[in-house]
Order: structure tokens, then C-alpha cells, then sequence
């Protein structure tokens, strides 16, 4: 479907039954619950039956309401303020005795999406497109600047041109890009709620002639606009945390793909540092690695 959601229902809204108003209505006004209900507690907290809400989702051109409901939770990510997070995350956790282990166990799940997700072709195509670059451009803000500074650190170990853009004012964050052309590429990581700096730098990285790879969580991201390969991960909430347990996941095995690839840069410049590391005491001895 490519309207929002929001304004399929609205336009429906004059034509549905009464249940089916219920419905809408309550999902219009509290999407954020709304998006984590199944179809029988939709329907006790609007007074319809589960078949109803069913019956909804159909009436909406969904092949049922998992479809549904997926599609709001997509569009609801990049609406929801901080404390909304964490109310959502409070509800869905007041009841269990064991946060650790909903919490990762939904990791374990977000790992499985992504990979079942991803488009082979897309990821290597990016592993490509880094590889034959001239220069690596890396842009992540917020929580996503961490995934950008760890994939900057290891592809700064392989090859001599990488990139870190740092979060920095929009003025200079175009000073630190505006040599960006169609022999590099630019790498944008960003998740709900998305980065308007880094939405800018891949545009504008696209409009001089780069190539430009996303990691970001769906198609309908901003991001997808200007990608010439999509790497999609997934990264629901955990109260007003982002997940990035499948996001780095993702960025861990481009970084494998990317040093196969490239087996004996890596292997020369690994034997390199090796030395370096050694002879200036870089790593701490353990308990017995003296007499190694």
C-alpha cells in the first residue's frame, strides 16, 4: 500500500459499519497501543468482536490483521515521542517477571527478521560499491553514531580513505562533504525517529554523482529515497532505547563480506598492525601470555 494508513482510514472512515468506526477510531487516537494489540484485545478495548477487527483489517485491502498490524507499527515508529516509548514498553513488560529474557528473546526475533529481510543482492551490491570507492563516507547521528563510528573503525583498518562524518551543525556538515563525488560513496545509518542531517547528507551525496547505501529499517524510510543499495534492519523499541542489536549485527557481516572480499589488503595490512600493536604495548598481557 503506498498511502499512510492513517489517511486510507480517514478517507474509508464515512462508508464503515459501526464496529469498523470503533475500530478506526480508536487506532486514529492510539495507534501507539493499538499497533502492539492483537485482534481480540483490539477488539475487547473497543467493544467489537476479534472477527470484527479481522473483517477490518480486510475491509483496508490487508490480507489479514498481522498485515495490519505491521504496517502500523512501521508507520507509528517515527510518531512516537520518548515517553510514548516508554509507556508502550510498560505495558508490554508489566506483566512478566523476566525482562532480560523478553527483552533479548525480541532481539533474537529482530536478528531473524533482518536476515529474512535483507536482499541479497542489495548487500552485495554495498560490499561492491565500498570495495570500488575511492573514498568511504560514514553518516549516523544520535544512537545511530555508534554504529557509524564502529564501522568507520573497522573499515579504516582495510582501506586508507574512510570518513567519519561527525553530528555537527548542517552548514558544516556540508563543508565536511562537499568533495563528495561519483567515485565515492556515502553510507547513511538511521533509524525512527529518522535524522534530518543524515536524510540531507545522502541527498546531497546523491546529487554529485556518489553512490549511497542506506541501513535503516524499512522501505518506507527517507533514507530509500536515494539508495543505490538497501540494507534493512530491524530496530523496534525497548522503552525509549533503540535496538541495535540487528543493525550491528547487519554492519558485523558487511564487515566480514568486505574483508573476504579484499582477503590480501586485509591479510597485509592485519600483519602491519600486528607488529605495531607489539611493539608499542598496545594490548594488555594476560596471566600467562608472557611465555607465548
Amino acid at each position: 500500500m503506498e498511502k499512510d494508513l492513517f489517511l486510507i482510514i480517514e478517507e474509508k472512515l464515512p462508508e464503515l459499519s459501526k464496529g469498523h468506526k470503533l475500530i478506526a477510531g480508536y487506532i486514529l487516537s492510539q495507534y501507539d497501543k493499538a499497533a502492539f494489540m492483537t485482534a481480540q484485545k483490539l477488539g475487547k478495548t473497543v467493544g467489537v468482536s476479534e472477527s470484527t477487527v479481522v473483517r477490518f483489517a480486510s475491509e483496508l485491502g490487508f490480507d489479514g490483521y498481522p498485515s495490519l498490524q505491521k504496517k502500523l507499527q512501521e508507520l507509528m515508529r517515527n510518531k512516537l515521542t520518548a515517553v510514548q516509548r516508554i509507556e508502550v514498553t510498560n505495558e508490554q513488560m508489566m506483566n512478566s517477571d523476566d525482562v532480560l529474557g523478553r527483552v533479548m528473546g525480541q532481539d533474537i526475533e529482530r536478528i531473524r527478521a533482518t536476515l529474512n529481510e535483507n536482499s541479497n543482492e542489495d548487500f552485495n551490491r554495498a560490499v561492491d560499491m565500498i570495495t570500488a570507492s575511492n573514498t568511504i563516507y560514514i553518516m549516523g547521528t544520535r544512537s545511530s553514531a555508534s554504529i557509524a563510528s564502529f564501522l568507520s573503525y573497522y573499515l579504516s583498518l582495510i582501506f586508507p580513505h574512510v570518513k567519519l562524518v561527525p553530528s555537527i551543525t548542517t552548514s558544516e556538515l556540508f563543508e565536511k562533504i562537499m568533495r563528495i563525488d561519483s567515485k565515492d560513496v556515502m553510507i547513511g545509518i538511521s533509524f525512527p525517529r529518522y535524522s534530518n542531517q543524515t536524510v540531507k547528507a545522502l541527498k546531497y551525496a546523491k546529487s554529485n554523482g556518489a553512490k549511497v547505501i542506506s541501513i535503516t529499517d524499512s522501505e518506507t524510510s527517507p533514507l530509500a529515497n536515494y539508495s543505490d543499495a538497501l540494507l534493512l534492519a530491524r530496530s523496534d523499541m525497548a522503552s525509549f532505547v533503540d535496538s541495535l542489536v540487528a543493525p550491528l549485527s547487519l554492519v558485523n557481516a558487511l564487515i566480514v563480506a568486505i574483508s573476504i572480499k579484499n582477503i590480501d589488503l586485509v591479510t597485509q595490512t592485519f600483519e602491519k598492525l600486528d607488529k605495531v600493536w607489539e611493539d608499542f604495548d598496545v594490548y594488555a598481557k594476560t596471566e600467562g601470555s608472557e611465555n607465548v
